[in-house]
């Protein structure tokens, strides 16, 4: 299986556009990578691909990625989106994909009816196939790629929050991806509020983790002073401490990758005593332009 890891940011990328932290700081003066909003594409033979989120980054991603430039007049090497979620950051990419190149779009029920509302209905339904996704339920976007999509717990997108919501119910609106090909298993966790024993199990003996690594600690935000939720209030489990991925998730024996970065993440400075402890930990960071092959 091949995969190119288009964006490796959270939300906002890296510098986000209206933040002056560190991280930012040191990506705009170069001292630090930049990194675009997360999305992966995968193929399993080269050829054809899959985009793993549509971010709203992914015309530039896409120019930046040759194996997705048009093979003709008019055309793409992309077969197929898949979403794992609602949030902007997933599915607002989706707008740059409607000039009437077809392709299939999959993802819950849950998560296509949020593109229901009329600004998406620019994705001509006679060209763009919308094909739901069941959960625990192997499909096969493209010839030699099957995927298997699973609740992981998580909270409905932000703009959907009417009351205060459960930020780790399990249900369609948070899955992770299983792909599998005739010679790997890859998961695809780019949005995780728990690591619970069931996820933890069904990871067992795959050769590749793409997990979520938003943020290093639940308060990093505040702490920060760049906002006032915590990773918890956003979904997403921390790096650190006893129920953070990284102890959680020591056992895991295959390779592992965190992508989802937010900009206020230390781990994102080279020299950091969290970059170390990653490290230590068999993990690596997920960047723009990487190139995975299990």
């Amino acid at each position: 299986m091949r995969l190119r890891i288009l964006g490796a940011a959270a939300g906002g990328g890296l510098p986000q556009w209206n933040c002056g932290c560190r991280n930012c700081a040191d990506a705009r003066d170069g001292r630090i990578p930049s990194m675009t909003q997360s999305s992966v594409a995968v193929s399993a033979d080269g050829l054809t691909w899959v985009v793993l989120n549509a971010s709203p980054d992914i015309r530039a991603q896409m120019q930046a990625e040759p194996a997705l430039h048009p093979q003709s007049l008019r055309g793409t090497p992309m077969g197929a989106v898949i979403l794992t979620n609602g949030d902007i950051d997933h599915i607002a990419g989706l707008l740059t994909l409607r000039e009437g190149t077809p392709f299939a779009l999959h993802g819950t029920k849950a998560t296509l009816a949020i593109l229901d509302e009329p600004v998406f209905r620019v994705l001509d339904r006679s060209v763009v196939r919308f094909l739901p996704i069941r959960l625990d339920e192997p499909f096969s976007p493209v010839e030699g790629l099957t995927v298997t999509a699973f609740a992981v717990p998580g909270k409905v997108a932000l703009f959907l929050e009417e009351e205060e919501p459960d930020t780790a119910a399990m249900g369609e609106q948070t899955v992770g991806l299983r792909l599998e090909d005739d010679d790997s298993v890859v998961f695809y966790i780019p949005g995780c509020a728990r690591v619970t024993d069931d996820l933890r199990r069904q990871l067992d003996g795959a050769d590749l983790l793409l997990f979520d690594g938003t943020v290093w600690q639940d308060e990093e935000m505040r702490r920060t002073g760049t906002g006032t939720k915590t990773g918890a209030r956003m979904g997403h489990v921390p790096m650190s401490g006893p129920d953070g991925s990284l102890a959680r998730l020591a056992d895991f024996a295959g390779r592992r990758v965190y992508i989802h970065i937010n900009n206020t993440n230390p781990v994102l400075q080279p020299a950091s005593a969290e970059r170390a402890e990653v490290a230590a930990a068999g993990w690596s960071l997920a960047f723009d332009g990487m190139e995975i092959t299990t």
